[in-house]
């Protein structure tokens, strides 16, 4: 493999740094392994086994650990396994090295016991940041956000702006944005790193700094702020208090995890599973994850079988009709379903707000009408040149248009409904609206049938 850095090349092979390793050739496999970029490090120390990263653990320092461990790509419950392998002081001092958020991450996978321990082992001040985060409500802009950034007062100059951020820069994650706070360390503006290297050194930084600052509150939830991020094109993005004072930034890099995150969770909840299986989970763990939507589901789809059985005369009386059941069900999931998705998915960006939903309804109700004229026209056509009956295929056209309507109805507005309780749009998932949508399709269905079951004779 080939990996360009710096200008140069640098050619590895994942089985020869392994031999380097089995070989304990400490200075040819420093040589080689501390070129690659931390994400191939990262790539490599998770691949092999146990015994060879503790060996790994001998040749690289805590502090080289942690730019291998920042950019390692683990599910959660992974972090504890593979920090475990550590001795606890190497551990914890790796800890320390790394971004103040990322250790929050690794340490809110651990119990009370473990998580003491480590931060037992660390100085004071570092334990004081990483407890502050710790604090926070999980999935708000407070738990992600990072302490690491570089502020100057307002009344300073240039001269000594460019003096703070030389002091703070190996330790801030991002300098591209400098926050400006005042005395009391409100938030007060924000400057960029281009305008500080091209104003004047004497120029105040209160005269050139930026003072319509967007922010965010420590409690805003991470999909707020990601969306924020995302309409501004930040790389970073200030966290106050209620007094605007400054307590952190968030970086784009940790938005890119969280939209990661709410994605998987999404799709997670509109396929009907509790959590998006791990590849290389063993069977027993993805059924454990699966059994209890599925049995959820079974209890509803019992609904569906027991509505069937009040029209056993009807059933019984025109048999023909049995046919045509899973073609009206389905279909109606199908629509049900399309218009969950475009619901869910304008929540989830913004652009369905309180003025757009009427509007977004009522563009749904047109589409399901017209979607379900056609579909009832088309299988019409197809019944009558399939069993020659014409009042059949009337029978389940009308079935099929009426149960596309009511489906596409459903599926835009329970998710608005939902989410006008305070509830994820997302628990309005797809084996859900499916199963009402087979209950409301057979009891159109079937009601039609019974109303009409003469002509049907």
């Amino acid at each position: 493999m080939v990996e360009q850095n710096n200008n140069k090349e640098v050619m590895y092979n994942e089985d020869d740094l392994r031999q380097l390793l089995i070989d304990e050739n400490i200075d040819s496999f420093r040589e080689i392994f501390l070129e690659l970029h931390p994400y191939d490090q990262a790539q490599f120390y998770e691949k092999v086994g146990p015994d060879i990263r503790k060996t790994i653990y001998q040749f690289l320092s805590p502090q080289e650990m942690a730019l291998i461990f920042e950019a390692i790509e683990l599910e959660d419950e992974e972090y504890e396994k593979f920090l475990y392998e550590m001795d606890t002081a190497y551990g914890a001092e790796m800890l320390s090295y790394m971004y103040t958020d990322d250790v929050v991450d690794v340490l809110n996978e651990l119990d009370e016991e473990h998580r003491e321990s480590y931060l037992e082992m660390m100085d004071s001040e570092t334990v004081e940041e990483i407890n502050e985060l710790l604090a926070y409500e999980e999935y708000t802009a407070g738990a992600i956000m990072t302490t690491e950034y570089v502020s100057i007062l307002e009344n300073s100059t240039v001269r000594s702006a460019m003096t703070v951020l030389r002091n703070e820069a190996p330790n801030a994650e991002t300098i591209y944005y400098v926050f400006v706070v005042d005395d009391n360390h409100r938030l007060t503006g924000v400057i960029s790193l281009r305008d500080l290297i091209v104003s004047d050194e004497d120029t105040l930084i209160h005269d050139i700094m930026n003072e319509r600052v967007v922010s965010v509150k420590v409690t805003d939830d991470q999909e707020e702020v990601a969306q924020i991020m995302k309409d501004y094109n930040f790389l970073a993005i200030p966290v106050v208090g209620q007094n605007r004072e400054m307590h952190g930034i968030i970086t784009v890099d940790d938005i890119i995890d969280v939209i990661d995150e709410e994605a998987s969770d999404d799709y997670s909840k509109l396929a009907g599973v509790s959590d998006i299986d791990d590849i290389d989970a063993g069977p027993f763990k993805a059924a454990k994850k699966r059994l209890p939507w599925l049995i959820m589901l079974l209890f509803l789809g019992m609904l569906t079988a027991s509505l069937m059985a009040q029209f056993e005369a009807t059933l019984d009386k025109v048999a023909m009709l049995a046919l045509f059941i899973p073609l009206i069900s389905g279909t109606s999931g199908n629509s049900g379903t399309q218009a969950l998705a475009v619901a869910v998915r304008g929540i989830a960006t913004g652009e369905i707000d309180e003025k757009s939903k009427a509007k977004m309804i009522l563009r749904e109700i047109m589409t399901g009408l017209i979607t379900g004229i056609v579909c009832g026209i088309f299988v019409i056509g197809i019944i009558f040149f399939w069993k020659h009956t014409l009042i059949v295929g009337l029978l389940v056209g009308a079935a099929i248009c009426c149960s596309i309507l009511v489906a596409t109805i459903a599926g835009s507005f329970i998710p608005l409904l939902i989410h006008k309780l305070g509830v994820d749009p997302a628990v309005a998932s797809g084996p859900f609206i499916t199963t009402l949508n087979d209950v409301t399709s057979i009891l159109i269905y079937l009601g039609l049938a019974t109303t009409f079951l003469g002509q049907l004779s």
